[in-house]
C-alpha cells in the first residue's frame, strides 16, 4: 500500500520542512522543530531517514534502500509516517532560503504547502480603512506575503480601524452579510492594537454581537459622551510608534494569508490584543448572541417571556456553603468561565478584597447596575455596591460575584424585552398595582423632595403613581394564578425608561443553575428582607442564637477572626410570620470612639444555611469598615451609620435579654432533596396568608446562566418602603408587640445595605 502523499515519478517527499532530522545511530531519529522534538526509534528508520530529505520521490526511494529493507516494510513505514504528519510531498520550489521557509511555515501550519501557496496566490483580499489609519502600509504587508489586494470586492476583506466601535462599521458588517463574504477586523493604532475576530457571515458572530459587548463594558465613557450631548465612541489622543503600527499590519497580514489557505479553528472568533507597553498578549472571544438584531432573532427574549415558567424537579446536588444547589460552585464555574473578560465579557473581572483577612472571602465583579443612580450620591453608591460574592470558601465567593453579576447584567434594560403599552386602568386584573410592591406610605410622598434630597439612591420615594398614565409594561408568570401578569417594565429592569412613579430595585433577582434554583434563591432573598424590615422599623428586640450550639468549626474561626480586629459577633433570629428561618449577624467595634456596626443578613428553610448566609454576608460587608476607612466613598445614609451608631442607643440590635439563646433546632427543618419542593412549600404558606408569588425569566440567550425576578406583592423590601401591611401587622401577630407602631414610631433611620 503506499501513501496517498506521492505517486512514483510525480512528487518527491521528504520530512516536513518544519522538521530537521538528526540521527543518533542506535538510539533514535530526532525530528526537531520550533514546538518540541520528536523521537522515531527502530533500526529500520534509521535506515530510511537519511532518503527523506526531498530529493526523491518514491519510486527512488525504493530504488536507493539500503539492505535488509523491503519495499512493502518501506511502504507501510511510510504511511504511518505520513498519517503522523512527519512527512509529505515536496513541492517544486526556487531552492531560496525565503521560499523554503514559507513553505516550511504551511508544513507547521498542517497544510500542503503546494495547496496553500495556490490558495494565497489566487485569492483577492480587499482592504478597507476606517478613519485615519495606514490602509498603504496594510497593502504593502499583504503583497509582501504574497497576496493579491483586489481593487474592489474581494474573496476576503481586512477593515481597518481606530475602534471597534465605529459607526462606519455598522453599514460595512451588514453590506459583507449581505454578500456573505468575510472579513477581518483589525484596529493597527494605539498604546494597545487589536487584531481579529474573522467574521464569517451564517456562522459564528457578527459585528453587531461585538459591539453589543464592547458597548457594555464602556459604559463610564458612554456617561461622558451622553452628558456632552455627544455620540458614538470617544475620539483617542494619537498613541504608537511606526514599528508598532507595523508590526499590528504585519500580523493582520500573516493571519489573512492563513485564512485565504484554509486554516480555521475557533480563537479566529477572538480579538487579540497587544499591549505593546506591558508585552501581554490577551485573548477576547467573541460569540454569537442568539437574539442580536444583525445575526439572530430579536424577538426571541420577548417571545419566551409569554411563555409560562414551569418549574420542574431539580434534585440538589450540592448542599454546602451558601445553600442548595442544583450543581456545584465548580461546575458553575466551570460552564460559565467565558463571560468573564474585560473586553467582551458580560463580567469584566472577578477579584478578592484585599481589605480585611483573608477569611472574609469578599470578592467583587465590578459595578452594581441596580445601585447606580443619578449624580454624585448615585456614584457613591454604585462605587460601594459593587457586585460581589460572598461565601465559606473562596470558591464560593468568587462563583457568588459571578452569578451577582451576571444577574445584574441580564436584569438590565436594553430594548430586547416584552413590553406592552397601556395604563393599569386599560389593563384591569391583568396589572398589578405597584403600589403593592413598591410599598410606598401616602405620608412618604408628603415630603418626598426633603427626604430625596438627604438621604441615599438607594432610598429615594418615587412619585405618587397615576393608576391613567401610560407607560410600558411586562408580562410575569404567576405560579399562584397560573396566567400572565404584568408590572410597569421601570420596575422589573434596570434602566428601563419609565416615569418617576416607578424604580427598579435588585430585591428578589438572582441567578442559579437551573431556573428553579434561581427562583428558589430570589424567593428566599424576598422573604428575608421582609423579615428584616419588620424587625429594623419596628425595632423589637429579636433572640439570639447560641452560635457554640452550631458546631460549626467556620462559625468558630469566624468569632476569632473578628475578635482579632476588635470587634464582637452575635446572631438574631428575626423569622417573621412565614416560619422561614431568617437571621442577621452583627458584627461591632469594641473599645473605641467609633463601633462601625455591620450587619449580613440570610434565610434559608435549613437554619444551618441562613446563618452561615447571614455570617458571610456579614463577612462579605466587613472590608468596608477595615481600617482606614474612606468615609468619601459611601453614601450619606452609611456615614451616618458609622459615625453615630452605637449599641447604647440602638439597644433592639443586642439579642433579647428576655429570650433565651436559641439554638440551630429551634427551627423544626425537614431536608427536601428538590429545589422544586422547597419553592412548592414556601409558595402554599404565601398563598395561605393571601399572596401571590409570580416569576420573571430574565435569562438572556446569550448568556445562558438562569437568571429571574420573583416578585411577591406585599412582601416588604428592607428600605424605606412604610405602607400599610405587614411592616405593621406581623409583629402584633407575633406578640412582638401589642398593637401596631405608628408611621411617626417607625425606626428613622434606612437600613443602609
Amino acid at each position: 500500500m503506499r501513501p496517498e502523499l506521492a505517486e512514483p515519478g510525480e512528487q518527491r517527499i521528504g520530512f516536513k520542512r518544519h522538521l530537521r532530522p538528526q540521527i543518533v545511530h542506535g538510539e533514535a531519529v530526532y525530528l526537531i522543530g520550533e514546538s518540541g522534538v520528536t523521537a522515531i526509534q527502530g533500526t529500520h528508520v534509521e535506515a530510511l531517514a537519511p532518503l527523506l530529505d526531498g530529493t526523491r520521490d518514491i519510486t527512488a526511494v525504493l530504488r536507493d534502500l539500503p539492505a535488509g529493507l523491503s519495499a512493502d516494510l518501506v511502504e507501510r513505514m511510510l504511511t504511518r509516517l505520513a498519517a503522523a504528519g512527519l512527512i509529505g510531498r515536496r513541492c517544486a520550489e526556487d531552492g531560496s532560503a525565503t521560499t523554503e521557509a514559507s513553505l516550511a511555515f504551511w508544513d507547521a501550519a498542517g497544510l500542503d504547502p503546494a495547496d496553500a501557496v495556490a490558495a494565497t496566490t489566487t485569492s483577492l483580499v480587499s482592504v478597507v480603512a476606517v478613519g485615519d489609519v495606514d490602509r498603504d502600509g496594510l497593502v504593502e504587508a499583504l503583497r509582501h506575503n504574497g497576496l493579491t489586494v483586489a481593487s474592489g470586492s474581494g474573496d476576503l476583506t481586512v477593515v481597518l480601524c481606530a475602534d471597534y466601535l465605529a459607526s462606519e462599521l455598522r453599514d460595512i458588517d451588514a453590506a459583507h452579510r449581505a454578500a456573505g463574504t468575510p472579513w477581518l477586523l483589525v484596529k493597527p493604532v494605539g498604546a494597545q492594537v487589536s487584531v481579529g475576530p474573522f467574521f464569517t457571515p451564517g456562522d459564528g458572530p457578527c459585528w453587531r454581537c461585538l459591539a453589543t459587548r464592547l458597548s457594555a463594558n464602556r459604559k463610564a465613557e458612554a456617561h461622558v459622551r451622553a452628558r456632552c450631548g455627544q455620540r458614538g465612541p470617544a475620539p483617542r489622543p494619537a498613541i504608537g510608534l511606526p514599528s508598532l503600527r507595523a508590526t499590528a499590519l504585519e500580523i493582520a497580514s500573516v493571519e489573512t494569508a492563513k485564512w485565504l489557505a484554509g486554516i480555521r479553528h475557533e480563537t479566529q472568533r477572538s480579538i487579540w490584543n497587544y499591549d505593546s507597553l506591558t508585552m501581554k498578549v490577551t485573548q477576547h472571544e467573541v460569540r454569537h448572541r442568539p437574539q442580536c438584531s444583525g445575526c439572530g432573532d430579536p424577538e426571541v427574549v420577548a417571545r419566551r417571556t409569554f411563555e409560562p415558567v414551569e418549574l420542574t424537579s431539580r434534585v440538589k446536588t450540592s448542599c454546602d456553603g451558601g445553600g442548595h444547589r442544583s450543581s456545584s460552585p465548580q461546575e458553575v464555574l466551570d460552564t460559565y468561565r467565558h463571560l468573564i473578560g474585560p473586553v467582551t465579557g458580560i463580567v469584566r473581572e472577578i477579584h478578592r478584597n484585599d481589605r480585611g483577612p483573608a477569611f472574609f472571602n469578599s470578592f467583587q465583579s465590578g459595578a452594581n447596575i441596580a445601585a447606580a443612580g443619578e449624580g454624585l450620591e448615585g456614584l457613591r453608591s454604585a462605587l460601594r455596591a459593587d457586585s460581589g460574592g460572598k461565601g465559606v470558601t473562596p470558591l464560593d465567593a468568587e462563583v457568588g460575584a459571578l452569578c451577582e453579576a451576571v444577574e445584574r447584567r441580564s436584569g438590565a434594560f436594553v430594548g430586547e424585552e416584552a413590553r406592552v403599552s397601556g395604563s393599569y386602568t386599560s389593563l384591569g386584573d391583568l396589572a398589578i398595582h405597584p403600589d403593592s410592591v413598591q410599598l410606598y406610605h401616602p405620608r412618604q410622598f408628603e415630603n418626598r423632595d426633603g427626604w430625596n434630597a438627604d438621604h441615599s439612591a438607594f432610598q429615594q420615594i418615587t412619585m405618587p403613581f397615576d393608576d391613567d398614565e401610560v407607560m410600558d409594561w411586562t408580562p410575569l408568570w404567576s405560579l399562584t394564578e397560573r396566567r400572565h401578569r404584568f408590572l410597569p417594565t421601570g420596575m422589573l429592569y434596570f434602566g428601563a425608561p419609565c416615569p418617576p412613579s416607578v424604580t427598579s430595585n435588585s430585591n428578589g433577582c438572582a441567578a442559579g443553575s437551573s431556573v428553579e434554583d434561581a427562583v428558589l434563591q430570589g424567593l428566599l432573598e424576598l422573604v428575608e428582607r421582609d423579615a428584616v424590615a419588620i424587625w429594623w422599623y419596628n425595632r423589637t428586640p429579636a433572640p439570639g442564637m447560641d452560635l457554640d450550639a452550631f458546631h460549626d468549626p467556620w462559625i468558630d474561626e469566624l468569632r476569632a477572626v473578628h475578635a482579632s480586629l476588635g470587634r464582637e459577633v452575635w446572631l438574631l433570629d428575626v423569622t417573621s410570620d412565614l416560619g422561614v428561618p431568617a437571621m442577621v449577624a452583627v458584627s461591632r467595634r469594641t473599645g473605641g470612639p467609633r463601633e462601625d456596626i455591620m450587619f449580613g443578613c440570610g434565610a434559608h428553610l435549613d437554619p444551618r444555611v441562613a446563618a452561615r448566609r447571614a455570617l458571610t454576608e456579614l463577612n462579605q460587608c466587613m472590608p468596608m469598615v477595615c481600617e482606614p476607612m474612606d468615609m468619601s466613598l459611601f453614601d450619606i445614609d452609611m456615614r451616618r451609620w458609622f459615625e453615630t451608631a452605637r449599641l447604647a442607643e440602638q439597644t433592639w440590635l443586642a439579642p433579647d435579654p428576655d429570650e433565651p439563646l436559641r439554638d440551630p433546632f429551634h427551627h423544626g427543618y425537614t431536608h427536601r432533596p428538590d429545589l422544586a419542593d422547597d419553592i412548592r412549600a414556601i409558595q402554599g404558606t404565601l398563598e395561605a396568608k393571601g399572596m401571590e408569588l409570580l416569576v420573571l425569566d430574565q435569562t438572556r440567550p446569550d448568556v445562558g446562566l438562569p437568571v429571574v425576578r420573583v416578585v411577591v406583592p406585599g412582601l416588604r423590601h428592607f428600605w424605606s418602603r412604610f405602607a400599610q401591611g405587614r411592616l405593621y401587622d406581623v409583629p402584633v401577630q407575633l406578640g412582638r408587640l401589642a398593637e401596631p407602631r405608628r408611621y411617626e414610631e417607625l425606626n428613622p433611620i434606612p437600613l443602609f445595605m
